[in-house]
């Protein structure tokens, strides 16, 4: 029901945008969401970037430099409510699944503050991933409030995110077989996932949400955004 919900209040948001004075979201073009120009430069261009974490570094693909025209359709999408152009970012993201071998894992997005979830009406990891026709599967959840990162250096931002999330599964544990007494223990199959967000900046929320689930016995794979902050000259990683 709740898939449903969703989906109706997404559905009804796109209809009302083409009722509505439009522009390019890339260029403010008048009477077109975004322009052909605008859309070319949204093609799939990979990039990686390796974040540490709890457990071992882990790999970031992204789609696209979170730079121009990229930018601002994804501000559109977040900051205005433009849901109908997560179709046109899309590609980018599911190119950057492809890439880091997602084939096979869950993708779990991560989790929307309830603050942000009033504010918009629908969470952004999720949305892009079913535009990009990816099933989703929401594992984590925030234990505690974090304070805007915005605004805040590499350090401050790990400092307020640490420990800020929880896998919404238990750890999991050895089990018994099922046939013969006295037969070996054997691991559980660890749970193989993507974590998936919209954009990545230092990587300090993705290390701390690989933390969570590696905690809860999963196995991350890798991150994915759909686009990437580009990093200054001299910076670590």
């Amino acid at each position: 029901m709740r898939e449903i919900v969703v989906a109706v209040r997404e559905a009804c948001a796109d209809a009302l945008a083409l009722l509505l004075p439009v522009w390019c979201a890339g260029c403010d073009e008048p009477d077109v969401a975004l322009c052909e120009r605008c859309a070319l430069a949204l093609q799939p261009d990979l990039r990686v970037r390796v974040v540490d974490a709890p457990g071992g570094a882990v790999e970031v693909w992204s789609g696209l430099a979170f730079a121009g025209v990229a930018a601002r359709v994804l501000r559109a999408i977040k900051e205005e409510g433009r849901t109908g152009l997560a179709v046109a970012v899309a590609p980018a993201l599911a190119a950057a699944l492809d890439r880091a071998g997602a084939a096979g894992c869950v993708a779990v997005p991560m989790p929307t503050s309830r603050a942000a979830y009033r504010r918009r009406g629908f969470r952004v990891p999720e949305l892009l991933l079913r535009r990009a026709r990816r099933p989703v599967r929401r594992l984590l959840r925030h234990a505690r409030r974090t304070d805007d990162q915005r605004g805040l250096d590499r350090d401050a931002r790990r400092r307020n995110v640490a420990h800020s999330m929880v896998a919404t599964m238990r750890p999991s544990t050895p089990r018994r077989a099922d046939v013969g007494v006295g037969e070996q223990t054997r691991p559980v199959t660890p749970l193989r996932v993507v974590v998936v967000d919209d954009v990545v900046t230092t990587g300090a929320s993705l290390a701390e949400a690989v933390r969570a689930l590696r905690a809860a016995g999963v196995e991350v794979v890798a991150a994915v955004t759909v686009a990437a902050t580009p990093r200054r000259p001299g910076t670590a990683t």
